[in-house]
């Protein structure tokens, strides 16, 4: 692409994105107008660098309950480097309406489709370990699905590295079961068209009838748009699968929020989706956090997201393309910021969410956890609400 093709783009993208309400200046989702109340019900950390069945617990990236075992699943993102590439299952105790505690219960490691564990990356042999990011029990038969953000290493002076980010099914432990297909934007490619690195399949979850399982980017596609910056937000994407068949059924624009905590000078962060959870067929909680690693300054808030009405995307290459036919985004509507919550003591890289059991008054439960990236200045950390409305 020439010099002037791309500042034409640059400046068309520009004027798209700040034609959307929802992504210049005052968000359209800062209100506090979901109609859902999240009651704090306490928060628990574990040891840092704790040791459990061989491995070292870290890098916990999402979190999701099966209401049949009472069991939670949650997602380790090391990508086969401390140990192989893994998850954990885990009792969350709750009763009396707090958060008492939570025990490791488990761990297994992701097998590939031959049944062996998955070695680390390697540009020598040409290796692409998993990034796992995302977890989700099937209500039905409660199998597993899991996402990998794939890799993009592109030098300047040598072949690329290049995996695909993916979703696949396993069993309860771990052994592969088969793969979805994605739509033809999300494959990886040394060109900056498609997904940029590390910023790929982030979270994925299951309608409560199992019959949609449903991802979401972390961040735009390259030709969907510079990331979200203190100025303007951005667009990425949230696909729909049918979840007998595994084939896209639906794509729709979600609108990040401008950037919501300050950033060092210089620094290339910036805030994304990182989990979801289905309340119904077209209703999620998402979770979207700042990742300011450099200062360890750390940002989440829980949006209540509604896709219907919704423009569907599948298909389209470009979300911000001047040309195209306006599309209208999902819409959302804040629930709760964590820096606001009486009680939490920290806020630290929360990427997981998911419901948990009814308490005896009827209210749901949603549990996060957060991703300490094997830094000892983080922690591991598990933060319970009750939600009602």
């Amino acid at each position: 692409m020439s010099i002037r093709a791309t500042r034409a783009r640059i400046i068309a993208t520009a004027v798209v994105l700040a034609a959307l309400p929802a992504l210049s200046g005052t968000p359209a989702a800062a209100a506090h107008d979901s109609g859902i109340r999240l009651d704090f019900l306490g928060e628990r950390e574990l040891p840092n660098a704790m040791s459990f069945q061989g491995t070292t617990v870290g890098g916990l990236s999402a979190i999701s309950y099966d209401a049949k075992s009472g069991a939670y699943y949650v997602i380790s993102d090391d990508r086969s480097q401390t140990g192989a590439a893994r998850f954990y299952t885990a009792h969350v105790d709750l009763t009396g309406g707090t958060l008492n505690g939570v025990e490791l219960t488990g761990t297994h490691p992701w097998l590939r489709p031959d049944g062996t564990a998955f070695p680390p990356t390697s540009t020598a042999t040409s290796t692409v370990a998993p990034d796992p990011e995302g977890i989700a029990v099937d209500p039905r038969d409660g199998g597993l699905v899991w996402t990998s953000e794939g890799e993009r290493i592109v030098p300047s002076d040598g072949p690329a590295l290049l995996g695909d980010p993916w979703i696949r099914r396993a069993t309860t432990t771990g052994a592969y079961t088969g793969q979805l297909p994605l739509p033809p934007q999300l494959h990886m490619n040394s060109q900056e068209f498609g997904p940029r690195k590390n910023q790929t399949l982030e979270g994925v979850t299951f309608t409560p009838d199992g019959r949609r399982i449903v991802t979401a980017m972390e961040d735009p596609l390259y030709q969907d748009g510079d990331d979200p910056t203190p100025e303007h937000g951005a667009l990425t994407r949230i696909t729909v699968h049918d979840a007998r068949t595994g084939q896209p059924s639906a794509q729709y624009a979600y609108p990040l929020e401008p950037l919501f905590a300050a950033t060092p000078a210089g620094s290339t962060d910036t805030n994304g989706v990182s989990d979801l959870v289905a309340l119904g067929h077209d209703r999620f909680l998402v979770l979207e956090r700042a990742s300011i690693y450099a200062d360890n300054n750390w940002k989440a808030r829980i949006y209540l997201v509604d896709l219907h009405g919704a423009t569907d995307v599948l298909g389209r290459d470009s979300l911000t393309d001047p040309s195209a036919r306006p599309l209208k985004p999902v819409r959302k509507t804040l629930v709760t910021d964590l820096s606001d919550v009486p009680g939490l003591s920290r806020v630290d890289n929360v990427e997981g969410i998911t419901l948990g059991p009814r308490l005896p008054d009827g209210r749901r439960t949603v549990v996060l956890v957060s991703d300490d990236n094997f830094a000892a200045r983080q922690v591991t950390q598990f933060i319970a609400f009750a939600m009602r409305g």
